[in-house]
């Protein structure tokens, strides 16, 4: 019901309609530009939206990124500063949009799924929104905290050919981190994977099967984000915009060989998973195998004492072992011999 109310404050909304659907994830907007050239590099932590519109029309490139997205207000400025189109800020606010790459005549729109490992080791994932223009790219989160920081320590230490390049490079570096973190990511569960296995192997109970439910949701989920990454990187290729130069193609290619190679390992993963069920249940159907062997044994034992004792309990007065001075001690020898019997057949048979 939770997600039903989110998309219910929308249903009959005029198209464009400004609205923040997702979690409120920052208590406060927080806005970053990075500015450079070949030659110098600043970076800016502006007090105001109204700061950023300077960079609007500039010779080097920027990067503007924005932390938080319940300020309907601040996406609404730099959308009619930067003419964004009131489709794509209405797709921003919505956080719960599928990756997918939009083409406009004079920016392109992508949106990923940025997942990072906190510091609890809890997975976190965010949208992250992307308006990539000539000499621009304005980047939007749900939240601070990113998968960015190499990106801009190459910025700011002129390291590589980011400082060399244009918009559309500075596109592809972030985009690559976001891919590149996907390994971490999967890593991360790949070691999880492998302890599981190895405590199924050892004893399978209850606490295991929920986390492996669990695992197995998670997986689905980031196939649902993963996946469609290929499309999206496939299309940023084909198109040919003034946005994205000849140049950035290979690296656009690298990245989305990246992207089937993270596709692959999630295929992998989801299969992993599936036969760790497999191995619980076949682990717990071993366990009650064991189970139901013991007690089997222990009924056949007791069938034929059974059967002797319920014998001499009948007390029928012409029983002539009943009146032996040692019946009752030769009765329990004979049980016992075939205890003894049985044990030693069931040992033979190799049943226990």
């Amino acid at each position: 019901m939770k997600s039903i109310h989110k998309f219910s404050r929308r249903v009959g909304a005029v198209p464009g309609t400004l609205v923040h659907i997702g979690e409120k994830r920052a208590d406060q907007v927080r806005i970053q530009i990075m500015d450079y050239d070949e030659k110098d590099a600043l970076q800016l932590d502006p007090k105001t939206v109204e700061e950023c519109f300077a960079f609007r029309d500039t010779k080097t490139v920027t990067w503007i990124n924005v932390d938080g997205l319940h300020d309907v207000g601040v996406i609404e400025a730099i959308g009619k500063r930067f003419d964004i189109h009131p489709l794509t800020l209405e797709d921003i606010l919505h956080t719960e949009q599928r990756p997918k790459v939009e083409m406009f005549p004079n920016y392109a729109y992508v949106v990923l799924k940025m997942m990072r490992i906190d510091e609890e080791d809890n997975l976190q994932v965010e949208q992250v929104s992307f308006v990539i223009m000539k000499g621009c790219v304005i980047s939007f989160q749900e939240q601070q905290g990113d998968v960015f920081d190499y990106v801009r320590q190459r910025i700011m230490e002129a390291k590589g050919r980011i400082r060399t390049m244009g918009s559309d490079f500075l596109a592809y570096a972030l985009i690559d981190a976001i891919v590149d973190h996907y390994f971490v990511i999967l890593e991360n569960f790949s070691d999880e994977t492998e302890s599981l296995e190895e405590d199924l192997l050892e004893q399978a109970h209850t606490n295991l099967l929920a986390e492996i439910q669990d695992m197995k949701r998670q997986m689905i989920f980031l196939r649902k984000s993963i996946w469609p990454l290929r499309e999206v990187l496939s299309q940023l290729q084909k198109y040919e915009t003034v946005i994205f130069s000849e140049a950035v193609d290979p690296y656009l290619r690298d990245v989305y060989d990246h992207t089937i190679q993270v596709v692959d390992m999630v295929e992998g993963l989801r299969d992993t998973i599936s036969g760790l069920m497999d191995i619980y249940l076949s682990s717990a159907s071993n366990k009650m195998n064991e189970i139901m062997k013991v007690l089997t044994v222990f009924s056949t034992i007791f069938i034929p004492l059974t059967f002797i004792a319920g014998v001499y309990g009948m007390n029928f007065e012409h029983m002539p072992e009943l009146h032996w001075r040692w019946g009752y001690f030769l009765v329990l020898g004979f049980m016992a011999m075939v205890v003894a019997g049985m044990l030693a057949f069931f040992r033979a048979k190799r049943w226990f």
